[in-house]
């Protein structure tokens, strides 16, 4: 371990009375509660979102992180999709997402805790990517300590694996409304077929994978070393997809591409 980069780290934490942590359950905010605890003890937080477009496996993922390093978890309802804002499905639906959890977080702030800082896993290298969401983070007064030390994915990884972190190797997993091209409209019905289908391709041990809802469609995305095997299993996945409520099932031959929909942006921008 770097000793230089945990010093970094533990010289950012110090000046805090406490904080309150956005966990995902994902490597990067679970790094950053894990940190929390270690160097404020029990004023290190953790506020996790339960919605429709949080995975339940996620949110177990979050529960079970939680039980195991001792750190107190509030489980908050956002409800997001009661706003016409984020179901319309804008292309800053990330920001009115991000608004809404940071705005409890500051109410929690407010009520319970108010000399805390509000912190997030936002890292170094998002901020050469398309995330609304950080917007929200500054109207909010949220702080990123990984990406004020510096700190990039490859370095998050290698900290996660060597703290033993057990998400160290999670793959990414952003939100099911991910998975919706902007402009149509989501819903929990949609993040609920979503969600099951990822998990039943999960089953058949397809890891990496997402699906996205395309007009009705389920579009399947795993790596490209994976797309023969996508289609010698197809005749199981299709019938278990549909019986979802997808109208039909569909390879994408691209294979897994991280942010594919945010294309749409670039091409119409």
């Amino acid at each position: 371990m770097d000793p230089d980069l945990t010093q970094r780290l533990e010289n950012w934490f110090s000046p805090l009375s406490g904080s309150l942590t956005a966990f995902s359950g994902g490597v990067d905010s679970a790094v950053v509660l894990y940190l929390s605890k270690r160097f404020l003890g029990d004023r290190g937080i953790g506020v996790i979102a339960d919605s429709p477009s949080l995975k339940r496996s996620d949110l177990e993922i979050a529960r079970s992180f939680c039980s195991q390093f001792e750190i107190v978890l509030k489980v908050i309802q956002t409800n997001e999709l009661d706003n016409p804002n984020y179901a319309q499905n804008p292309i800053n639906r990330c920001y009115y997402c991000k608004d809404t959890l940071y705005s409890a977080m500051r109410d929690m702030h407010r009520r319970d805790y108010s000399n805390y800082t509000l912190l997030n896993g936002a890292n170094l290298d998002d901020q050469g990517d398309y995330r609304p969401g950080h917007q929200a983070a500054s109207e909010q007064k949220v702080r990123s300590p990984l990406a004020e030390c510096g700190i990039g994915k490859k370095a998050i990884r290698q900290l996660a694996k060597e703290f033993e972190l057990p998400v160290w190797d999670k793959p990414a997993s952003p939100c099911l409304s991910s998975r919706i091209p902007y402009g149509e409209a989501v819903s929990a019905e949609k993040l609920r077929q979503i969600e099951l289908a990822e998990s039943a391709l999960n089953r058949l041990e397809f890891d990496h994978v997402r699906v996205r809802y395309i007009s009705s469609a389920a579009r399947i995305e795993a790596p490209v070393e994976d797309i023969a095997k996508l289609k010698e299993s197809f005749h199981l996945i299709e019938p278990e997809l549909l019986s979802i409520g997808f109208a039909r099932v569909e390879i994408d031959v691209e294979g897994f591409v991280s942010g594919k929909l945010n294309r749409s942006i670039s091409a119409n921008g």
